[in-house]
């Protein structure tokens, strides 16, 4: 089991992973601009309803997002068909990553778990993990979970971040 976990303000390890509508996306790294940040999801995979709900919320919230400059992906351990699936039936319009591998779901501190039987999932797969990550590259909040039921509500990571940005607010977590 990898205990190393990522470090608030340290910068986000270059993760690229291909996404459902087609080419790459560079984990960490926002694509808009400069001054972008990027928010990166890392849910469970296609097998799990918690997490598709919670993909649900959060393309709700995509376009307040996207207001305070924060660009969205999502990412697991999925293989295309299952993440194209995924994407397809939440209907998302934001970047969803797949093939996600164990080594990087190590590099970046992530839990990862056996299936319990076939009809879960046939891999190992990633648990829940959030990361805001600044456009400098550094992390600013990670969120890291060891099961489906503990994640961030993603309405008060908004509003952190929009906080966050307006008054300059430091990462906290680093003595």
């Amino acid at each position: 089991m990898n205990t190393d976990k990522l470090a608030p303000g340290s910068i986000f390890p270059e993760v690229i992973v291909p996404t459902v509508a087609g080419g790459q996306v560079i984990l960490g790294k926002a694509g808009s601009d400069n001054d972008h940040w990027q928010l990166v999801v890392v849910y469970r995979g296609k097998h799990c309803p918690i997490c598709a709900r919670y993909l649900t919320t959060l393309k709700e919230l995509e376009s307040e997002f996207g207001a305070q400059g924060v660009d969205i992906v999502a990412v697991s351990g999925d293989g295309i068909e299952k993440a194209k699936t995924q994407v397809e039936e939440g209907e998302l319009s934001f970047p969803v990553g797949y093939d996600l591998q164990p080594s990087q779901m190590e590099a970046l501190g992530l839990y990862i778990s056996d299936p319990r039987s076939p009809q879960e999932t046939d891999q190992p797969f990633a648990e829940p993990g959030l990361f805001a990550i600044r456009p400098d590259g550094q992390i600013q909040i990670i969120d890291i979970s060891n099961a489906p039921f503990a994640r961030p509500d993603l309405n008060s990571i908004l509003k952190g971040i929009t906080f966050i940005r307006e008054k300059g607010y430091p990462i906290r977590g680093t003595h």
